[in-house]
């Protein structure tokens, strides 16, 4: 039966992988909700399992995003659109992991801003470091874009303690629909140095699904903070070094740009990456 909701659950994985001076790799299963900013009190009153700014098994907290405070999420990301003169007004959906029993750390959120004939205007993609900093990069979607959308920005925020700030970051996104994909690679003056992928699909959003992905990834929030420090370590272990942490970017939001809308290959199943890979690396 049909949700009705705009707002869906996606199941899949996430990969890293170091390319140097230390090959290192990752993978694990996760599940992200895709919140319809207008729509998150209407899933609060309908779902028993999920609450706004409130305690329950999942919960969406207004300041676990942006600057920290009780801002409306919408009020915020459309701040930000009028300050980059890029078109709003229509409907902004957020791609982050709830609150589970209270805890959540998003490393990625990415917030997909429409303008007013639902057509994608821009992407902001924000950042959470393990020091309880947070930062975004806002990048304007042409008018015209139909599959993957690539885009690109300078590196501005710390995030891991074995990578400066001196690096690019490229984006390759397929918007959500039945299926999603992002890929992120960070370059530095030597070229490609980690990679980071999420393929997922989407379910309709109910409290049987909501219950459904507690059951199969139970606890996750706390399991991606303590993944975190895990693979630090066993960076650490193989011999890389750590950078300084410099302070925060002045201002919240880092601006980049649109560099062009291809075909990306999309892999037929979370585990089949390869060819994934190969085209998020390429020119």
């Amino acid at each position: 039966m049909m949700s009705g909701f705009r707002s869906a659950l996606y199941t899949g994985s996430v990969m890293h992988h170091r390319l140097r001076p230390r090959e290192h790799r990752l993978r694990y299963s996760i599940f992200y909700l895709l919140l319809d900013l207008d729509e998150v009190d209407v899933l609060a009153e309908r779902l028993r399992l999920f609450s706004h700014n409130r305690l329950n098994l999942f919960s969406f907290y207004d300041r676990d995003h942006g600057e920290g405070t009780s801002t409306s999420p919408r009020e915020r990301i459309e701040r930000h659109l009028h300050e980059a003169r890029i078109d709003s007004g229509g409907p902004i959906r957020l791609l982050t992991m709830p609150r589970i029993l209270g805890y959540a750390f998003n490393p990625l959120s990415i917030y997909f801003c429409h303008r007013r004939d639902n057509s994608l205007s821009a992407i902001l993609y924000e950042v959470n470091n393990t020091f309880g900093q947070r930062h975004s990069y806002l990048i304007p979607v042409a008018s015209d874009a139909k599959g993957a959308i690539r885009q690109e920005s300078r590196k501005s925020f710390y995030v891991s303690p074995f990578m400066s700030t001196n690096m690019v970051y490229s984006f390759s996104v397929v918007p959500p629909g039945q299926d999603l994909a992002v890929s992120v690679i960070g370059r530095d003056t030597a070229g490609p140095l980690i990679i980071a992928k999420l393929a997922a699909t989407r379910q309709d959003l109910s409290d049987a699904a909501l219950m459904r992905a507690f059951c199969a990834y139970p606890l996750l929030t706390l399991k991606v903070i303590a993944g975190i420090y895990w693979e630090a370590l066993l960076i650490r272990l193989k011999g890389v070094r750590m950078h300084y942490r410099p302070s925060p970017p002045d201002r919240p939001v880092t601006l980049g740009r649109d560099i062009a809308c291809r075909p990306l290959a999309t892999p037929s199943s979370p585990n089949d990456d390869m060819a994934y890979e190969r085209d998020a690396v390429g020119p």
